[in-house]
């Protein structure tokens, strides 16, 4: 199996990432794009080229797509399910946990097996040490097709729920965003400062993340015990009644807070009823619809 079969669907960057990844560790790659022209430097590597999708479905056991959004992988396999049944689709197109799960039911529908996919890493880091992938759907199909997964990066199977690698991959890059919004505030504060080195600032920046990061195991800890007093250090009663000072020194320094007020918010509504004694994690339980 480690050398089996591959078709990818989609050669835009990261799906020639992908191809590349299959084609340069040995397996035979069948490659297809709406713009036939991008296929070029991958044929040059090895990889044979399709002229429709039901052709290259044909060619491969395992059938990788990548493409812009789900309307657009519906629209390309559409002509093509005879040629999927029986194989193996793997979605790594960036959606939403909702639309993998209606995309798991129509590819049962037409006799395909299903795996959906998130990947995190961008297309220099595909089947590198640098990439990791995510899947979810039925574990056996998983297993069986691990091998040739493992060539895009470390595989984690994230659970039979076909969403679930979505819904990962969303609360991967929530959390990535919200750590981009702290540091582009920070930076914005220092370098609104004459004198101030934001250069000079940014080691002592990345270093304070990476000490604040070791918390997210007791957060994710508290979080799923719904006991949010579990070996507190600084009460969100505590860091509320600071947290203005974030605000008031952003706008002392012509720095807009947009990026906190509503984090202040939560954390005033929290104390106000009642949890100053929480960790900053009871949030959540504002954040539930």
């Amino acid at each position: 199996m480690s050398n089996s079969p591959v078709t990818v669907l989609g050669l835009g960057a990261m799906g020639k990432a992908l191809a590349t990844a299959f084609v340069t560790n040995g397996h035979p790659t069948t490659v297809w794009n709406r713009t036939p022209e991008k296929a070029a430097p991958l044929v040059a590597l090895g990889a044979m080229r399709a002229d429709d999708v039901a052709g290259a479905a044909a060619a491969g056991e395992l059938v990788v797509v990548c493409l812009l959004d789900y309307d657009s992988v519906y629209q390309a396999l559409a002509p093509a399910t005879d040629a999927l049944k029986g194989r193996t689709l793997v979605n790594l197109t960036n959606g939403t946990p909702r639309q993998a799960r209606e995309m798991a039911g129509w590819a049962a529908a037409h006799g395909i097996s299903y795996l959906d996919g998130g990947i995190m890493a961008i297309p220099p880091g595909i089947g590198t040490d640098q990439a990791f992938v995510l899947y979810s759907g039925p574990g056996g199909v998983f297993e069986a097709h691990r091998p040739a997964l493992e060539r895009l990066g470390a595989a984690h199977f994230a659970g039979e729920d076909p969403g679930l690698a979505a819904l990962y991959d969303i609360a991967l890059l929530s959390g990535m965003y919200g750590l981009f919004s702290g540091v582009l505030h920070a930076l914005a504060l220092v370098n609104s400062q004459e004198g101030a080195s934001v250069t000079g600032f940014a080691p002592m920046l990345g270093e304070w993340i990476g000490a604040m990061a070791g918390s997210i195991p007791h957060h994710a800890r508290q979080i799923e015990s719904g006991d949010y007093t579990q070996g507190v250090v600084s009460g969100i009663g505590m860091q509320a009644a600071a947290f203005d000072n974030l605000l008031h020194t952003a706008e002392d320094q012509g720095i807009r807070p947009v990026l906190f007020t509503a984090l202040r918010d939560l954390m005033k509504r929290r104390v106000a009823d009642g949890h100053g004694a929480e960790d900053i994690s009871g949030l959540v339980e504002l954040l539930r619809g």
